[in-house]
């Protein structure tokens, strides 16, 4: 069993489409726990009821956004050893640092390639194969 198929990865974002390419790319790794949530918030409440190994945020979203869910994953006992990596599609330092001083593993920029993805996602976890 390959180290993509043992993470659980929660993948929070408003926009369905850009659920869906995730979901997509993550299993083209090899990932098969893949769960998804529409906003912060019900990123947070999956994440309370069931702990998982990795969360993909988009950065923008209404409820709460994702340094929102990233300072509320950090700040959970239960929750805060999962690695969070940020998607954004502004190339915005400010918010850049922000996410690294709340504790993110890494920052996507939209739109994101598969390499990309697994180059974010290695750098946290190490070679997936």
């Amino acid at each position: 069993m390959s180290l993509a198929e043992k993470i659980k990865v929660l993948i929070v974002d408003d926009q369905v489409t850009s659920r869906l390419l995730l979901s997509d790319a993550l299993t083209q790794l090899g990932f098969k726990q893949i769960t998804a949530a529409g906003d912060g918030e019900q990123g947070m409440k999956i994440m309370n009821e069931q702990p998982h190994h990795l969360v993909i945020s988009d950065f923008n979203m209404p409820k709460m956004d994702g340094l929102g869910l990233l300072h509320a994953v950090r700040s959970n006992p239960a929750t805060k050893k999962a690695a969070f990596i940020i998607l954004t599609a502004q190339g915005d330092r400010a918010l850049v640092q922000k996410a690294a001083q709340l504790g993110a593993n890494n920052v996507l920029a939209k739109p994101f390639t598969i390499e990309k993805m697994k180059a974010a996602i290695e750098a946290v976890f190490g070679a997936l194969k």
